[in-house]
């Protein structure tokens, strides 16, 4: 079958200039909405523009704002920091001092306690609770007294630089972390739009939720100074209190110490004085002894030269009786030999009674030199004791200054 060919279709002129017209319409209404968008987006670039310096110019200034805020609680802490520091090591000489202190007082305590010790080896009355072991006694519990104070100043002491160390570790930790923060911003504050390192991060326009308000870490910073400073307050008192404690001490163990000494020499005095006299009485009585002794051996003899005297007047007596018959009278040579029979008789019991009275003087004088040895010995013992093993031993006790 013969294919069709149809005609072209044929447009009047009027339709040719209509659709001439409606091209020129339409041009026109996109180049006017196509300059209106031009204008828009060139009054929108600019303003973007002028936004974004803006607002990059007002982030800039308050991370320079920042840093200010970072360096200025840095330099705080710092300064707190190195207060703190070298409180610490202060107290720390002085809990040093503490310590030699402490071991200071165990010598003196020790030679009291041994002076005590050796003071029971006397014996007899000089075993007397007197001035000296008052003193001792007192050392004692006077040095027992400062090694407790001290003990107890030491855990102070202790305890006080654990509190220091724990704030100066805070401290530490919150500087480090701003002066992490400081490189952290100090770097941000550098970039600029042309910087190598800038780039795009996703997901970063966030806000932290384990972050905290600036409230909060000017709080944190300003609690960990005033902790600090706390501490390095506490610790000035402290070591106030433990240098008058150092020094009251040392005065109170002086002095007691001295008193001992006093009293010490005093005793020693006194027993060489009633040694001394004990001596004088026993050489009184010594020489008294022999005196007695000498006295009896004379009243013995003047009792044994009455014998021969009684035997001539026995005798005489006795033979006179065999005179024969009245011979045998009482005349006045009978009477007179009677006489001087009971006068002897009279006079050796006088001899025997003194001579009886002697011996017990002879007794009681030679027991009165035992006990005078005796108590001269006791004298001795003790006086050993105190000034040569106390005496000796309290010469090398020097209470320095603590």
């Amino acid at each position: 079958m013969a294919r069709l060919i149809r005609a072209p279709t044929r447009f009047t002129h009027e339709d040719w200039t209509r659709s001439n017209l409606q091209k020129y319409a339409s041009a026109d209404v996109e180049r006017q909405q196509a300059e209106r968008l031009i204008a828009e987006s060139n009054r929108l670039k600019e303003e973007t523009a002028r936004r974004t310096e803006r607002t990059q110019a007002d982030v800039s200034k308050k991370l320079e704002q920042r840093l200010n805020d970072i360096r200025y609680w840095k330099k705080e802490l710092d300064d707190k920091l190195d207060g703190l520091v070298k409180e610490t090591d202060n107290l720390d000489t002085f809990k040093h001092r503490v310590e030699k202190a402490l071991q200071a007082t165990e010598e003196p305590l020790h030679i009291a306690r041994m002076c005590l010790a050796n003071r029971e080896k006397r014996v007899g009355i000089d075993l007397v609770h007197d001035d000296v072991q008052k003193e001792l006694l007192k050392e004692v519990q006077t040095t027992e007294g400062v090694q407790t104070l001290l003990r107890r100043t030491l855990e102070h002491a202790t305890e006080q630089l654990r509190k220091n160390r724990k704030a100066k570790y805070h401290m530490e930790k919150d500087i480090k972390d701003k002066f992490g923060a400081q490189n952290i911003d100090e770097y941000c504050e550098n970039l600029r739009n042309n910087s190598q390192l800038i780039h795009f991060n996703d997901n970063v326009a966030t806000i932290d939720p384990h972050s905290v308000t600036l409230e909060q870490w000017q709080d944190f910073s300003n609690d960990n100074i005033n902790y600090g400073e706390r501490e390095r307050v506490n610790s000035v008192a402290l070591r106030s209190s433990i240098d008058g404690l150092l020094q009251q001490t040392g005065n109170d163990m002086r002095k007691q110490v001295d008193d001992t000494n006093v009293a010490l020499a005093h005793r020693i005095w006194e027993c060489k004085d009633a040694k001394g006299k004990l001596e004088d009485n026993l050489n009184r009585v010594i020489a008294q002894i022999k005196e007695q002794e000498e006295n009896i051996a004379t009243l013995e003899m003047s009792i044994q030269a009455k014998e021969a005297a009684m035997k001539v007047a026995q005798t005489r007596l006795e033979v006179r009786q065999h005179r024969p018959n009245l011979e045998l009278c009482r005349d006045p040579v009978q009477y007179k030999l009677i006489e001087e029979v009971q006068e002897i008789a009279n006079s050796v019991a006088q001899l025997q009674a003194r001579l009886r009275d002697a011996n017990s003087s002879l007794k009681g004088l030679v027991r009165n030199q035992l006990e005078l040895e005796e108590e001269i010995a006791i004298k001795a013992n003790t006086l050993f004791i105190d000034e040569v093993e106390c005496m000796g031993m309290r010469k090398s006790i020097h209470i320095q200054k603590f």
